[in-house]
């Protein structure tokens, strides 16, 4: 994995930053989604609202690039969108690093051969330069991308509200009307019985019996409660979050159909007019969704508050309870008289063939339905029988097909709807990462040596080591050949432009002799990283002791004339030509620290920090440093070493367990007790002169 930015170029993103503030303006705010309902929802709610629009905050292009253990390398746009996949990359990606102008991409790779036991480290260079030539393009397309993925998430999560805000408390009324067919001995339906209750004021034993002592008062009027507040939330989300984020979408991809229509600047990035012109359609396939959903929550709470209020005072006059003047049924207008009778005519009658599917006879709530993620149609479909302009278009050849009206889907769910909608956005976004991916192709490929089967060691702590040099745009690979030469450590670098060429491409470093901690013995090369573009951080081993240093890029490379330069092969292996790479001797002037007590194996710097971090061989123990470049550090004797560690002038922060710790807190422990037998000795001695 390797997160990278994009060198700043102001010149490239100025006409960018005035159309991304023209959709600040036009574009109203997303409202935050509220935190009482799916905890994935808090992500958009006020508190993470900033953290979300900081991911987008920054005009300039980031990337995220990851490689898999299958060859598999995919780049990500801000961490989100996927611009680029390469499929073909052979062996197992171990390190990454793409350049800061994008023109290239280093990968190192561990290539299993089936016959040989070792494994082969291999270096590739992959040109991108159609990322770096078309870098403003595709870095609005980006943006434009990023936001619609942020706002699929917003209608997902959206979504997930409504259907936690549906209870299932209000499938109450289905289950008993169904038990009621079943066990009732007339042969009257179940809208005849309620008709009769309506008209004459008097319901048959058996529907007395299931009104009083299955759903009774106090049921019914927790369940009216629920359908008032369930359909009144989703109501609010639909219309203020649901809709807001279509309008958003639709506004977006809008404008990637204007991009993509620019074909000579977005057609080479793989943007197709078609594959957005049905992603737009799809949006505008939910909008109609969400507006008939809201059409049959008004519908029903009318319905329901009507048919709720008739029927509480009726069952108050079967238990013989005392009735309010404001529920009273004489003062029932006729408009409720008839919302009651439609009502009851048209979720009243049975239906065996939904008994077949569900397990019921009747589809009371119709809202919910619209919530399931079902592929099957809609228990009760919007009747459209009476829809003027759905019959109009429906018997016209030239609208039912038109592309300028949005396709209308009345027999499927909100859910399939959003779902359809996902599919065909989705495979928009995914052609110009195709198209980008296709467009990559290796520039250039060297083994580098070979490594036996070993215990397994995180990939992300073993050498090769990769760094981009944004100041000279070149490439490092840091890398040792343990078993044909553990004391040199080899650099390779090649320029970003796989077209240019540069001097001293693979260099050798042998810490030897000339070190000025020791003058005597020979070191070898644990680990070794960039700590930044001028200064490589190195963790050496030399006899018994370990050692930190900087070892500054100019000593190394000071001598560039006087080094005979090293000629490619590339059909053979690099540890193959080993012999003839040209070797210096480093010199260490400033930033060496002695690891005492720690048998140090890796490193992890950040520069810009001024930080170094060694861990020990079992991966147990830590020591931080702050390797400040005031310090005094530059020491000539080991003796100077132990002094500076003494008095605590060395800026060390250690964060490790060893022995001599456990041994050091005993030693703490056993001077407490003796003070404190001391101080017993002492008080008694005081009490025996006072007596």
């Amino acid at each position: 994995m390797h997160w990278t930015e994009v060198a700043e170029d102001s010149s490239s993103f100025t006409p960018f930053s005035s159309s991304e503030g023209e959709t600040e303006l036009l574009l109203p705010k997303l409202p935050m989604l509220p935190k009482n309902y799916s905890t994935a929802a808090k992500i958009f709610s006020e508190e993470k609202s900033d953290e979300i629009m900081k991911l987008l905050g920054d005009v300039r292009l980031n990337a995220l690039v990851l490689g898999t253990s299958s060859g598999f390398i995919e780049i990500f746009a801000y961490g989100m969108y996927k611009i680029a996949t390469v499929t073909w990359i052979a062996g197992s990606c171990r390190s990454l690093c793409l350049s800061s102008d994008l023109k290239s991409l280093s990968v190192i790779t561990e290539v299993s051969i089936s016959t040989d036991p070792e494994r082969v480290i291999t270096y590739t260079q992959l040109d991108t330069s159609l990322l770096s030539n078309c870098l403003p393009e595709v870095t609005r397309m980006a943006r434009k991308f990023t936001h619609i993925s942020t706002l699929l998430q917003y209608q997902k999560l959206s979504l997930t509200c409504m259907c936690e805000a549906w209870e299932d408390i209000l499938m109450q009324m289905d289950s008993r009307l169904t038990k009621f067919v079943q066990e009732k001995n007339t042969t009257t339906s179940v809208q005849d019985e309620f008709m009769q209750l309506l008209l004459w004021g008097k319901a048959s034993p058996e529907l007395q019996a299931l009104l009083m002592n299955q759903l009774t008062v106090k049921g019914l009027k927790k369940l009216g409660q629920s359908i008032e507040s369930s359909y009144s939330s989703i109501q609010k989300l639909v219309i203020s979050h649901l809709q807001s984020g279509s309008e958003a979408l639709l506004y977006h991809l809008s404008e990637l159909k204007g991009m993509a229509l620019w074909r000579q600047k977005y057609e080479p990035l793989g943007l197709e007019v078609t594959l957005i012109e049905d992603s737009v359609n799809a949006v505008g396939s939910f909008i109609l969704k969400s507006n008939e959903l809201l059409q049959v929550i008004e519908s029903s709470m009318k319905n329901f508050r009507a048919f709720f209020r008739w029927l509480y005072v009726a069952m108050l006059r079967m238990s013989e309870e005392h009735i309010l003047p404001e529920l009273n049924v004489n003062k029932m207008s006729q408009r409720d008289t008839v919302f009651v009778a439609d009502f009851l005519s048209e979720h009243f009658n049975e239906a065996p063939e939904l008994y077949d599917r569900k397990g019921k006879y009747f589809n009371v709530e119709r809202v919910g339905q619209y919530l399931k993620d079902e592929d099957d149609d809609l228990l009760t479909p919007p009747n459209t029988d009476g829809n003027h302009w759905f019959n109009f278009v429906q018997n016209s050849t030239h609208l039912k097909d038109s592309p300028l009206l949005f396709p209308y889907y009345p027999q499927k769910s909100l859910h399939y709807v959003k779902r359809r909608m996902e599919g065909i956005i989705d495979l928009c976004l995914q052609k110009p990462s195709e198209t980008i991916g296709k467009s990559i192709s290796q520039a250039f490929c060297m083994p580098l040596y070979r490594v036996q089967k070993r215990e397994p060691i995180p990939v992300s702590l073993e050498l090769p080591s990769l760094w981009n040099s944004k100041s000279s745009d070149l490439h490092y690979v840091v890398f040792t050949m343990p078993e044909q030469s553990p004391s040199i450590l080899y650099l390779l670098r090649r320029s970003t432009d796989s077209s240019r060429c540069i001097n001293n491409a693979v260099l050798g470093v042998e810490f030897g002799s000339k070190m000025e901690f020791n003058e005597e013995s020979q070191c070898s090369c644990l680990d070794a990283c960039f700590y930044d573009d001028e200064t490589l951080a190195v963790v050496l081993k030399e006899e018994k002791e370990r050692v930190l240093a900087l070892l500054p890029l100019s000593s190394v490379y000071a001598d560039n004339d006087c080094v005979e330069e090293f000629s490619w092969d590339t059909s053979r292996s690099l540890i193959d030509q080993s012999s003839n790479i040209p070797v210096q001797c480093a010199f260490f002037e400033k930033q060496v620290r002695v690891l005492e007590n720690m048998k140090a194996q890796h490193v992890a710097v950040n520069g810009f920090r001024k930080i170094s971090c060694v861990l020990s061989s079992n991966l147990r123990h830590v020591r931080v440093f702050e390797m400040d470049e005031d310090d005094e550090g530059e020491i000539d004797e080991e003796e100077d070493h132990e002094s500076q560690d003494t008095n605590g002038t060395q800026k060390e922060l250690e964060e490790s367990i060893d022995c001599q710790d456990v041994s050091a807190i005993s030693d703490i422990t056993q001077e407490t007790e003796e003070n404190s037998d001391v101080q017993d000795e002492s008080i008694s001695n005081l009490e025996m002169s006072d007596a």
